[in-house]
């Protein structure tokens, strides 16, 4: 459970300070969702820049170019490859035949060896799941809509992704996890993060003088792409096969080696919403009795991270 978050300055409105500002105030209170580690992609100066670093939002110093338009954000909380190796911390820089490009991953993705395997992918030392989402693109030797949607019929698991490349169009692979995309058509602004409780508690904070938000609404299935001037174009792909679809597909885990016994990736989630709600200080029964009650894992999350479980 990472949180994704970012924005787009389409007309240049704030300088580099402020944008520096708002991006720090955004990625704090993604921490909820994440305080493994930190990172942005950016393009400034003719290449597109990653930071990041394995330390909470908080304890990040960003520094944003002033010809940096669209900004890529990403808090992480650690499921596969330890932190502390910062080659396994969002954003991932990718190659497409000569596109350079930053992804980062909201979700967990069950099949990423098998793909790597199957697909004759080249290893690598990176080892979160979230990265052969990179190396699926990179096989397309292209980033469009096109590489995107193989990429997203492939993978199986929980997702959703956002891509930058050198041209500072962002694009959002909308799979079963949340998003919230705020636009300012008069501003020329986008801003966003994972769920809409989130980015009100940092636009509360920041208090911009924006106005009222024009949301924009991303269903599962759906890649919107924006460019720097703001214009958008869309796409979509098949979801037949994620988790609400196949939510009895084993996990072919250490566990299932060892006992025959196969999990299901509904299950999966729900031991890892569990485990997430005791760091909040929530029994994992309470979990249960919400479910019992007719909650989805959905609605269980965001009354997790907005404190109103009970």
């Amino acid at each position: 459970m990472c949180c994704l978050f970012g924005m787009i300055d389409c007309h240049g409105r704030f300088s580099a300070r402020e944008k520096a500002h708002i991006l720090s105030v955004l990625a704090t209170e993604c921490e909820e969702r994440g305080t493994d580690a930190t990172g942005i992609a950016y393009y400034t100066h003719n290449h597109l820049s990653i930071y990041k670093r394995p330390l909470e939002a908080h304890r990040l110093r960003f520094r944003i170019p002033e010809d940096s338009r669209t900004i890529m954000g990403h808090t992480r909380m650690t499921t596969q490859g330890k932190a502390s190796r910062n080659r396994n911390n969002h954003p991932f820089l990718g190659n497409a035949a000569g596109e350079i490009f930053a992804l980062a991953h909201n979700g967990i993705l069950y099949n990423d060896q098998l793909l790597r395997r199957t697909n004759r992918l080249p290893k690598t030392k990176i080892e979160t799941d979230s990265y052969i989402a990179v190396q699926l693109i990179e096989q397309k030797k292209a980033l469009d809509f096109s590489s995107l949607k193989y990429m997203a019929e492939q993978v199986e698991g929980t997702f959703t992704f956002t891509v930058l490349d050198q041209q500072e169009n962002l694009y959002f692979v909308k799979g079963d996890n949340p998003l919230c995309l705020y636009h300012y058509p008069r501003y020329g602004v986008y801003l966003y993060a994972s769920t809409e409780a989130i980015l009100t508690r940092a636009l509360n904070l920041l208090r911009l003088p924006l106005g009222k938000p024009e949301r924009i609404e991303l269903d599962c299935g759906d890649i919107l792409k924006i460019t720097a001037s703001g214009q958008q174009a869309t796409a979509s792909f098949n979801t037949s096969h994620l988790v609400q679809h196949w939510g009895y597909w084993p996990m072919w885990t250490p566990e299932v080696r060892r006992t025959g016994k196969a999990r299901t990736v509904e299950q999966e989630y729900l031991d890892e919403l569990k485990s997430v709600a005791c760091c909040y200080g929530f029994s994992p029964e309470s979990v249960d009795r919400l479910l019992e009650s007719g909650f989805s894992t959905d609605d269980i999350e965001e009354f997790l991270y907005e404190g109103a479980m009970y």
